[in-house]
């Protein structure tokens, strides 16, 4: 199969699988300038589908860093209010968003001073927020993130290749990854959710109290509330219509009793936050809190990140991931969430899910706080497991259940 059949199986996948479009919807495609073409084949795919309009926001990531950069703190408080708007409307009319990710400059935030970056975020989550709590949190809105090659990408990832072989490297990582290169790729990705799905069914079952990761430089027990609900594989929208939010996926994911985490943890991958690629990171939690972090590179920015307001140092999400993963069996660190996430179990600082709670959508801050759900502006992945790793779990019958040893999941779990 060529290039080209490849990634038109891409878009086609992205659109009736990712976001499964639906006759009238309205859909919005949000990328770099870079992915040009490839956001043109997902629009043209989505009016095929029947989409009654799509709309491409292209970023200039050039134009980002001089804005943080150039103006005050002060100034990158301000978000126009036809943003709010734009995304209140996607709500609204029940819309599909895909974001296609892929940093055409990976390291140009860098050098910009944290604390503007953040604040930049800070604002823009503000501006959407009701768009994560409404549209997100409550699957009201068909949302995919997708990623695309690019020669600067690439290069970080193959830095012994020239520009162009090392982002046609990446361009065949990823198409494998997402099972595209096979002509049944759509039917693959059904069995694959429902082997997601099963296996989600299964962990809830257990019944889990808490997990408990060990490995080097890992003692970390993490706990669930009872209402806790492992999810995996794609979700369904208030209109019964199945989408899958991350392609690729490989996790079975719920939300923390933040409350109850306690120990050490040493990440396995580096954590691209704010721009800036943080490596060797260390993290100590006690009561729940995140009380100390050593980090190789990078901890002025995760400082200055986990600063953003109290729920950035605590738990919003555990997942499991075993290195059966097409991510981890690639042997590539991609240096980006997406795929690294969906290569080893992690955590997640920040926000926690709603859908990942027996009736959460209609809860209250109130009524999530009570069940330690953590609520904050930020939400980063930390990939905590590998080859080394265990995960057993305790259950309300007071059993120990192996998960995953060494990184496989275990019998009862495959």
């Amino acid at each position: 199969m060529d290039f080209n059949s490849k990634l038109r199986n891409y878009s086609d996948l992205i659109v009736r699988h990712g976001i499964n479009v639906q006759p009238a919807q309205k859909v919005n495609i949000t990328t770099e300038v870079y992915h040009r073409e490839l956001a043109y084949l997902i629009a043209e795919d989505c009016y095929t589908a029947g989409a009654s309009y799509v709309n491409i926001d292209f970023i200039e990531p050039r134009i980002g860093r001089t804005r943080i950069d150039k103006t005050s703190i002060e100034d990158l408080s301000y978000v126009p209010a036809y943003i709010h708007t734009k995304y209140q409307e996607f709500i609204d009319d029940i819309a599909a968003n895909v974001r296609i990710i892929g940093p055409e400059y990976p390291d140009i935030l860098s050098e910009s001073d944290p604390k503007k970056i953040n604040a930049s975020r800070l604002a823009n989550f503000n501006a959407i927020k009701h768009y994560y709590q409404n549209g997100i949190e409550k699957s009201k809105v068909h949302w995919t993130i997708a990623a695309a090659a690019t020669k600067g990408w690439a290069q970080r990832i193959f830095p012994e290749s020239s520009e162009v072989e090392a982002e046609m490297k990446l361009w065949d990582n990823i198409f494998k990854i997402c099972r595209v290169d096979q002509e049944d790729y759509l039917q693959v990705w059904k069995d694959h959710n429902n082997k997601l799905h099963q296996r989600a069914a299964k962990l809830n079952d257990l019944k889990i109290k808490k997990l408990i990761f060990s490995g080097p430089g890992t003692d970390l027990t993490v706990g669930l509330s009872d209402k806790a609900v492992f999810k995996g594989g794609g979700d369904l929208s208030p209109r019964g219509v199945e989408f899958e939010p991350n392609i690729p996926t490989e996790e079975c994911f719920t939300t923390p009793d933040y409350r109850l985490t306690e120990g050490s943890v040493k990440t396995t991958r580096p954590i691209l936050v704010n721009g800036k690629l943080i490596k060797g990171l260390s993290l100590t939690f006690k009561a729940g809190e995140l009380v100390d972090f050593q980090a190789e590179d990078g901890a002025e920015t995760f400082l200055e990140y986990i600063n953003s307001d109290p729920g950035a140092r605590r738990l919003g999400e555990v997942a499991l991931v075993g290195i059966d993963s097409p991510v981890y069996q690639s042997g590539l660190v991609f240096e980006e969430i997406l795929y690294d996430e969906n290569a080893a179990c992690h955590i997640a600082i920040g926000v926690s899910y709603k859908f990942c709670l027996q009736g959460g959508e209609t809860m209250s801050a109130d009524e999530m706080e009570a069940l330690g759900a953590n609520q904050s502006s930020v939400h980063t992945d930390m990939m905590i497991s590998s080859d080394q790793v265990d995960v057993i779990a305790h259950n309300a019958a007071g059993e120990t259940i192996e998960i995953i040893r060494k990184g496989h999941w275990t019998d009862i779990l495959r």
